[in-house]
């Protein structure tokens, strides 16, 4: 790669790499070290094909949809199963304040608990903010079934958050 190709990816991978991480450590149900080796895995791929990436309309979804197939690759793996301990590391958020800790590990732990597809739907569509099409471009699927996904995710994340606001 030249040396102003390999500033420009550098620029890029530098600037949008906590974005990165929040996205896969959603992903990935606030395992922290899964996440890292999502975007890990990103990346390095992100590096092999720049020129492509580079050349895109919209690089941003370009890479997003390079996360999201890194996950879902990996949960294909059999040892993505494997739990070596219940201790999940929180990363701490851009402020202190309790209840956001509060609301973020509840939002966190309900995310954990929903199937990887639905996941995957709710962290494209409102916190990565993609629209509907590219999160169907990127799970490989159709929009209908992005929304049915959306519906049915946001309804079980409600239920959840209610429970845990209960106790």
């Amino acid at each position: 790669m030249r040396a102003d190709t390999q500033a420009a990816y550098v620029d890029y991978v530098s600037a949008r790499l906590p974005a990165l991480h929040r996205a896969a450590y959603l992903l990935c149900g606030g395992d922290a070290h899964r996440a890292d080796d999502i975007v890990q895995t990103t990346i390095t791929r992100l590096y092999q094909h720049w020129k492509r990436a580079a050349r895109s309309d919209n690089i941003d979804a370009y890479v997003h949809r390079m996360l999201v197939h890194a996950f879902v690759d990996e949960r294909r793996l059999t040892w993505s199963r494997v739990r070596l301990t219940d201790w999940v590391d929180e990363r701490p958020g851009d402020t202190a304040a309790h209840e956001q800790v509060d609301d973020r590990s509840s939002l966190v732990a309900a995310l954990r608990r929903l199937p990887p597809r639905q996941r995957a739907v709710l962290v494209m569509r409102f916190l990565l903010d993609r629209p509907v099409e590219e999160v169907a471009d990127a799970l490989r699927c159709s929009v209908g079934t992005v929304e049915s996904q959306s519906s049915r995710g946001l309804d079980a994340l409600r239920g959840m958050l209610a429970k845990i606001e209960e106790h």
